[in-house]
């Protein structure tokens, strides 16, 4: 076992890992930015080093300097965590060449699912189901529609070299294609120096099922559970729930054996996550995501499999600590994504101090954090805040207990998407599992966004006149009203 292991990355997941690692009896080196340097991981860490300004391109996208700060401070492995340099081959080549253990699987791994045409390939030949669309990428027009006309309308244009959803395009009808096809190639280059693009079928109600993989260096693969991840914004995901609603064991058993399938098939090892499209009972695969997912504490609640302790004792060289057989589930999870932006304005960021700060607790909680009073969100980085996760004995009582921590959760000094989540969680549709990732859309849900947000509000003032005797309640809700005054006209007051 490593006895010091530097994490590469920043905010709750270096947190998360060191947590790991402390109960692992292994010493961690965090790598901090100048706006990071009073930030709570840092201070977590057993030693800091300081690898450079804020723009990430200077700091943890530095692979140089990370190196560096490994060597310096003796650290014989790195965790990227999610995000930064953890999906970037030429950083885990670097390690290797190094000496240095990455906490991940190998570069060609990373190499050969960075690519989307080539996962393509890859999965096909395995006999994984994958989307009907281009065997290459496209860049003649002519060509993109000749496919389009052959697949049938609608179709989706995708950057070969994206991820995030960055550059994905719907395309309805023949006259917008090749327009489309240009919009997305200039997107593309500009993102990921990459203009190769790729088109494939677009599918009708479409569910994002995924899959978390355990894998060792001796070959024994197994998965762990299933998540629903459909409720997304612009392809980005913020709840996240385990098991999917449409999961029977049957459909568990048959895509996890696929998901198995597609992580052999290009000698997978550590933890990953197998991503398919679900549409009308079928199933395609989407992407191999290799590293731990942001959504990975879902699947943590419902299996008590600790995925980042398994992660590092794979890399050690240690076998799986489980076979397929002693993988349960047990109850059901949600994640919700606590971000520090504005969603009456459009989702917007909001950096700033955090005046006052009370998570929630209580049973079936866990909290994910970095922050704290006083911390400064700076303005450089993602603007994830916490993830808030609720278990209980079924769907139902997760969604109540989601909602009751969200109720308790007191952030203010800056905006965030908390009453953007209790919108989402009341919603019949929602409650029903009746979801894809057009959710949004389709259910208008910022209207239900704003009702929550003056309902909230109102509550506050009317609970504040009659509480005078509490001073602790008045404080957490004078904080509430703080919170709501202090943004603009349209009534935006945070959880």
């Amino acid at each position: 076992m490593f006895q010091k292991i530097l994490i590469a990355n920043r905010g709750e997941i270096a947190i998360r890992i060191m947590r790991a690692c402390r109960e692992l009896g292994i010493s961690t080196v965090a790598i901090y930015s100048e706006a990071d340097k009073n930030a709570l991981f840092a201070k977590y860490a057993d030693e800091a080093v300081y690898v450079g300004p804020p723009p990430a391109s200077q700091s943890y996208l530095r692979i140089d300097k990370v190196l560096e700060a490994a060597k310096q401070t003796g650290a014989q492995a790195i965790h990227p965590g999610y995000g930064f340099l953890s999906e970037n081959p030429l950083f885990a080549r670097a390690c290797e060449e190094n000496d240095i253990v990455f906490i991940g699987p190998g570069s060609y791994a990373i190499d050969n699912m960075g690519s989307k045409i080539a996962a393509r390939h890859i999965m096909k030949d395995a006999g994984v189901p994958i989307i009907p669309g281009s065997k290459e990428g496209i860049s003649d027009p002519k060509e993109a529609v000749d496919l389009a006309e052959v697949i049938g309308y609608p179709v989706m244009l995708k950057p070969a070299a994206g991820g995030g959803g960055i550059g994905m395009t719907v395309v309805w009808d023949k006259k917008d294609l090749a327009p489309a096809l240009t919009s997305a190639q200039s997107i593309a280059r500009s993102a990921f120096s990459d203009e190769t693009i790729y088109v494939e079928k677009y599918l009708p109600e479409p569910r994002h099922i995924e899959f978390q993989i355990l894998a060792d260096s001796k070959g024994s693969t197994i998965y762990v559970s299933d998540r629903e991840c459909s409720i997304q914004r612009r392809h980005q995901k913020l709840i996240e729930e385990s098991p999917s609603p449409i999961m029977t064991p049957e459909l568990r058993e048959e895509m996890g054996d696929i998901a198995v399938r597609a992580s052999k098939a290009i000698n997978y090892r550590s933890a990953g996550t197998v991503e398919f499209m679900y549409s009308r009972g079928d199933y395609y695969f989407l992407e191999m995501n290799t590293r731990l997912q942001v959504e990975h504490p879902i699947t943590e609640m419902v299996t008590g499999v600790d995925l980042a302790k398994e992660q590092i004792r794979i890399a050690s060289g240690d076998d799986l600590d489980y076979s397929q057989n002693e993988i349960e589930m047990r109850g059901w999870a949600i994640e919700c994504r606590i971000n520090a932006e504005d969603p009456l304005n459009d989702f917007m960021p909001s950096p700033g101090r955090i005046k006052r700060y009370r998570s929630p607790g209580g049973p079936g909680i866990r909290m994910d954090s970095g922050v704290y009073a006083g911390f400064v969100i700076p303005p450089y980085y993602d603007s994830l805040v916490s993830k808030v996760v609720a278990q209980g004995r079924d769907r139902d009582e997760a969604i109540a207990r989601m909602e009751r921590a969200l109720y308790e959760y007191i952030i203010t000094g800056v905006k965030t998407n908390i009453n953007f989540h209790i919108a989402v969680l009341r919603n019949e549709r929602f409650r029903r599992g009746d979801i894809n990732t057009h959710f949004l859309k389709e259910e208008n849900i910022m209207d239900d966004v704003k009702k929550v947000t003056e309902a909230e509000y109102e509550k506050g003032v009317s609970l504040a006149s009659a509480l005078g005797a509490d001073t602790r309640k008045i404080a957490a809700i004078s904080a509430a009203v703080e919170s709501y005054m202090s943004q603009d006209e349209s009534a935006t007051q945070q959880g």
